[in-house]
């Protein structure tokens, strides 16, 4: 099939939305650690862009998209990006050069190792965060990505829908987060101490970032610039306005309706909203966000509150708990009406479709954490997971880094 120029122009603009996610990632966690941990916080996010944009060419791409072994993971056709040019693939968006659907898949595999980082800052090693990020993309991102998203991946043959990565990414990542929170345990002074945000205004602009490149990740995804685009934009908004709104009005019956607060809400439906953007009706989108913003501030309270967990931002309960809430409702209200590359869900009167959801999320799940645990432990045993007390009490920007943020390095 020839290129398509419109889709191609709409695929290099999406992968540039996209890019432009992971430092909204950075300002938005960095505005909520505490002042000491600012740029360690941020810097982790530009280390992904650094580290997990130069595997992908080296050879994520070709574990994830490269030639089909047994449904499990990719070859190494693509290493280096070889048989990677300017002319499209025969398998994957076979309207634009193959080079800018690398580039698109680039993006989601940068920002998913960046939103793990939010749940262990303020406490995990630098180094050990580089380790751990090659060990697990290449073990746990990339194969995960062939059996969803990959030509002859399992989970695909089996049926299960993920339009934009709420298994892939956002599932993905708050499971292996919460593998590494067990892991590490809970910051010194954790829950007594005060652990407030330092730059509310950078968490807003940050969230802004977010909502914005999230038009890339989701109407992206349909690879093409069409109807299909333009209904994954509209529900990706729907969802994260309904989700915003919605936990304002949840923090307001509780005490006052916050910045910090709304601006979670947007990003718990934006994340919801990934899996379903592109097989469901915009006004579907509307129960979603409010689902999502229910189930994500109460799951946030359970595992902070009640179970103790110190997931530091909340990865767990706005990423994995949004794409497990994401993927159930693919088999709810997918509907073939919005794209006949999908399938019907339960209320089209199609309930297997619910059922294999349900199993790609326990699959996804079990073997994200139980890897993300095994690697997590190696970098523990080897060169350590956490820093020293001293490190911690300091904080992470002088300690790890030299600089601070409000000062610049030191002499």
């Amino acid at each position: 099939m020839p290129i398509n120029p419109a889709d191609t122009v709409w695929i290099l603009i999406s992968s540039a939305l996209v890019m432009l996610m992971t430092p909204g990632v950075a300002l938005f966690y960095g505005g909520m650690v505490r002042r000491k941990n600012l740029l360690s916080t941020m810097m982790m996010s530009f280390a992904c862009l650094g580290l997990v944009g130069l595997i992908w060419v080296l050879f994520g791409y070709s574990l994830s998209f490269g030639t089909d072994h047994a449904g499990l993971i990719g070859g190494f056709n693509h290493l280096g990006l070889m048989n990677v040019g300017q002319e499209p693939s025969p398998v994957y968006a076979s309207t634009v050069p193959q080079l800018g659907f690398m580039m698109f898949q680039a993006m989601f595999a940068i920002i998913t190792v960046a939103l793990i980082t939010g749940a262990v800052v303020e406490r995990i090693k630098f180094s050990a965060l580089l380790i751990f990020s090659i060990l697990w993309l290449t073990l746990v991102y990339s194969p995960v990505a062939h059996w969803v998203w990959g030509n002859g991946g399992w989970l695909a043959k089996l049926g299960v829908l993920d339009f934009a990565g709420g298994a892939v990414v956002h599932l993905n990542a708050g499971i292996s987060a919460l593998a590494l929170v067990l892991l590490l345990g809970r910051r010194r002074g954790f829950p007594q101490d005060a652990m407030s945000p330092n730059n509310i205004p950078m968490v807003v602009m940050g969230a802004g970032l977010l909502w914005f490149g999230w038009f890339g990740f989701n109407a992206g995804s349909a690879l093409t610039a069409g109807g299909l685009a333009s209904s994954a934009f509209v529900t990706t908004n729907t969802s994260a306005a309904a989700a915003a709104f919605t936990w304002m009005v949840i923090s307001w019956i509780y005490r006052r309706p916050t910045i910090l607060g709304t601006v979670t809400g947007a990003v718990a439906g934006l994340a919801t909203i990934t899996p379903a953007a592109g097989y469901v009706s915009p006004i579907a989108a509307v129960p979603i966000g409010i689902a999502a913003a229910i189930v994500c501030y109460y799951s946030m309270l359970f595992f902070k509150n009640r179970l103790g967990f110190d997931d530091s931002l909340d990865v767990f309960a706005v990423h994995g708990v949004g794409g497990i809430l994401g993927m159930l409702f693919v088999g709810v209200f997918a509907t073939l009406s919005v794209n006949p590359a999908g399938a019907d869900g339960l209320i089209a009167g199609n309930a297997a479709q619910l059922v294999k959801q349900l199993f790609g999320i326990g699959a996804v799940g079990a073997y994200s954490f139980v890897i993300s645990w095994v690697l997590g432990k190696i970098v523990a045993s080897t060169i350590g997971l956490r820093v020293d007390q001293s490190e911690e009490t300091v904080g992470l920007d002088l300690s790890q880094h030299g600089e601070k943020a409000y000062g610049g390095l030191l002499r």
